[in-house]
């Protein structure tokens, strides 16, 4: 079915999706953002998304409503940007962070079962991120947090953010790992970072936990990849290949590789084509892959056309879509 049909169709049907990697586009936090770290400039998201959708009308009610005309009952949101909060300024990082959660936390109040909300982190200010994970959770009932694939060039598997992970599997915490710019910011001249470079971020950060044995230490936190894990179906197996003799992996990674990456959460944002699909089929278990749509980088129809191209069962399809999200998020199983 062509993605405009398919779209048309999809609005007089009742909301069941459920879309876990969902960025908003708050004008006010935004304008904070670009203000509070001039270095940065404009936000990308301005720049790169589909010319059908205008990020400057944004609005909680036109996301609503974008919903609504694609047949998703909950958009687990998060923020526009792939650059977080962090560029250097810890008081500018505290005050982001909390802006951007107090906002999502009253959407999410103001629109009831159709928004859940990772919270945004002072990452790599531990004792702020800490006070903001209590803060998160214990307040404004967060479903989770958002942390970038690498601070500064240090991946979550650096020792200096233990603390920070401990907290998390403490609490049985979802975490959403976003991919970013490489710390070396060498990427090919002519070709968007988004293209190649951040899933191989996402690819980096996975090897950082899996390979320092953050994930068998820590096994309480459900993390969640996007962009089907990045380049990793592709590389698991030279990954375990290469490392099988390292000193002291066995202590580190006492279940093997392969029992840490299938532990994973993956969801499909841009990763529902046929070659990358199948890749990511044979990496994960496939109660662990999960709709999202990385909008408005990248259009809701888009991905549900294209699942629908890679998944002939109807019932596969729909555990993609609503039924496996809920095995993290249970409180929208009645939305």
């Amino acid at each position: 079915m062509a993605e405009a049909a398919q779209h048309h169709h999809q609005q007089h049907g009742k909301p069941f999706r459920i879309d876990v990697h969902y960025h908003i586009c708050p004008q006010r936090f935004m304008a904070n953002q670009e203000k509070r770290n001039p270095k940065w400039g404009a936000s990308d998201a301005r720049q790169v998304v589909p010319a059908t959708i205008d990020i400057k009308a944004w609005t909680p009610t036109f996301a609503r409503d974008e919903l609504d005309r694609n047949c998703v009952a909950t958009a687990i949101v998060q923020m526009i940007s792939a650059r977080g909060v962090w560029f250097g300024d810890v008081q500018a990082a505290r005050d982001l962070a909390r802006e951007w959660n107090d906002y999502a936390a009253q959407m999410t109040r103001d629109f009831p079962g159709r928004f859940g909300m990772l919270a945004a982190m002072p990452m790599p200010d531990i004792d702020s991120t800490l006070r903001e994970i209590e803060y998160a959770f214990d307040v404004l009932h967060a479903d989770g947090i958002q942390l970038m694939s690498h601070y500064d060039g240090r991946y979550p598997g650096d020792p200096a953010f233990r603390p920070v992970l401990q907290e998390l599997n403490r609490r049985n915490a979802v975490v959403f790992i976003h991919p970013f710019l490489p710390p070396s910011h060498n990427v090919l001249s002519g070709v968007r970072p988004a293209t190649i470079e951040f899933p191989f971020d996402s690819t980096r950060a996975i090897v950082s936990l899996v390979l320092s044995g953050t994930t068998s230490q820590l096994p309480d936190i459900r993390f969640i990849f996007c962009h089907g894990g990045g380049a990793l179906p592709s590389l698991a197996g030279r990954i375990e290949q290469l490392t099988k003799h390292d000193e002291g992996r066995a202590e580190r990674i006492p279940k093997g590789i392969e029992f840490e990456l299938k532990k994973f959460y993956y969801e499909i944002a841009n990763a529902y084509h046929r070659s990358s699909f199948a890749g990511l089929q044979a990496l994960a278990t496939a109660s662990h892959i999960m709709f999202g749509t990385d909008y408005p980088y990248l259009t809701i129809p888009s991905h549900i056309d294209g699942l629908e191209e890679v998944v002939a069962s109807e019932s596969t399809r729909r555990a993609i879509m609503r039924d496996n999200a809920l095995t993290l998020f249970p409180r929208f199983g009645k939305s």
